[in-house]
């Protein structure tokens, strides 16, 4: 699916080649401060593509969806709308919209190519300053079209926060089905708003913490098929498959080194320990970097690859350590309450996501790379499992339903005042959010 998007989908910024208004070339005159504390949303007006069919209107509500679940955007409702945007290409009636205080209107419009391709096209406006923020066209099948409406929220996001929006992305997670005590474990993949549901294992055998390749669309995942868990490697469009390694004892939680020349695990010896290893995935050579009789589990990398983050329990109960990649100078950096667990690096590198079980409870949070700054973002019934989405903005997780029901997704933003269900047909656990897709 990458290469045939690749070769099918031509997303190349054309806004020069919609020349009735110039984009500006500078800051927007509207746009969202990301870091600030307390970010009131922003109201912004998102037509109906002008198009032939029903597709134009489906584009424009999963882009006013992916931007309202950033809790950044406020879409207006559209029977507030006064002018009906009849030709995309006209500057709209400034007035009209000011009234009803959207402060950026989208207007675009989808049409077919002789080829039988989709051209949707989208400009952003400044309503108060009548200006055009930005123009961009782009081209795909029928089949894509809703990564046409993902890429257009992005460029809407980017155009108005300065970051790089995460809309364009996948999650691959674990599909859970049947009774409790006999669940059916299988890997599944999704956009990251629930659409386009895909298995990737027949669930014959249990699938676990299933992890991105940051380089590639290729995940490292655990499989119990020989009776013992091991790691594999899976190539999601070509679905070719290879085992990492036959390790003695058991094996968790791997995850790939942010060049994905290398995953990162913890082995579980006889002697009940369990320490961290790395393996060079072209030599498979491997390389032991904790030696303590503790539980070292959950390693995590840092975007630049200089240190990993792990789990132990050395001092007693398990908190947060940070390592050189080496294994060198392993210091712990929690320091609160409780338990702590499935520490992860944000790709920005300033934060650790964490789990975190106190009183009874479990929590999802972030603190800063030397453990201050803690900031619990959700609280939960057996919650866990965090997962950063691309832009380092929001956290994806997991939580069990109380009453003996079972796991479902959800995301959170830094603020935590932004938690969303992520809609999925059945049980889900173990998110892995993707990289931005090529």
């Amino acid at each position: 699916m990458k290469h045939v998007i690749k070769a099918i989908l031509l997303i190349s910024a054309m806004a020069s080649g919609m020349t009735a208004f110039a984009t500006l070339p500078a800051r927007a005159l509207v746009e969202i401060d990301v870091n600030k504390g307390n970010v009131e949303p922003l109201p912004i007006a998102i037509t109906d593509f002008l198009s032939g069919d029903a597709m134009g209107a489906e584009i424009a509500g999963i882009v006013a969806a992916d931007l309202q679940r950033s809790g950044l955007f406020a879409p207006i409702d559209k029977g507030a709308f006064i002018e009906k945007i009849s030709n995309p290409d006209v500057a709209p009636r400034f007035e009209d919209w000011k009234v009803i205080n959207a402060q950026a209107l989208v207007t675009g419009r989808v049409s077919q190519e002789a080829d039988g391709r989709l051209k949707a096209e989208f400009r952003l406006w400044d309503t108060f300053a009548g200006q055009q923020l930005a123009g961009e066209q782009f081209f795909a099948n029928k089949a894509n079209s809703r990564r046409i409406a993902h890429i257009i929220a992005d460029a809407i996001y980017e155009r108005l926060t300065g970051e790089k929006g995460y809309f364009d992305t996948r999650v691959v997670f674990i599909d859970e089905s049947g009774a409790k005590t006999a669940r059916k474990k299988r890997l599944a993949i999704m956009d990251q708003d629930g659409a386009n549901v895909r298995y990737l294992s027949d669930g014959r055998s249990m699938a676990m913490t299933p992890r991105f390749s940051p380089t590639r669309q290729e995940i490292t995942y655990m499989s119990y098929e020989s009776g013992q868990p091991q790691v594999y490697l899976l190539q999601i469009e070509t679905g070719q498959r290879e085992l990492v390694g036959n390790f003695p004892g058991m094996t968790f939680a791997p995850r790939f080194s942010p060049d994905g020349q290398k995953v990162i695990m913890s082995l579980l010896r006889d002697d009940g320990n369990s320490n961290i290893f790395s393996m060079d995935l072209r030599s498979r050579t491997t390389t032991r970097l904790t030696n303590s009789s503790a539980i070292d589990t959950s390693p995590s990398y840092s975007p630049d690859g200089s240190k990993v983050v792990f789990t132990s329990d050395r001092g007693g109960q398990p908190q947060i350590y940070v390592m050189g990649a080496d294994g060198s100078g392993q210091t712990r950096v929690s320091f609160g309450g409780g338990s702590y667990s499935t520490p992860v690096w944000s790709p920005r590198g300033d934060l650790i996501a964490f789990t975190k079980q106190s009183g009874g409870q479990f929590q999802i949070g972030v603190m800063k790379t030397d453990g201050s700054g803690e900031r619990i973002l959700s609280t939960g019934f057996q919650q866990e499992g965090p997962t950063w989405a691309p832009n380092g903005r929001v956290v994806m997780f997991f939580r069990d339903q109380p009453g003996g029901g079972g796991p479902k997704l959800y995301s959170v933003d830094l603020t935590g005042r932004n938690e969303q269900a992520i809609p999925t047909s059945g049980f889900a656990s173990d998110p892995a959010w993707s990289p931005l897709l090529d």
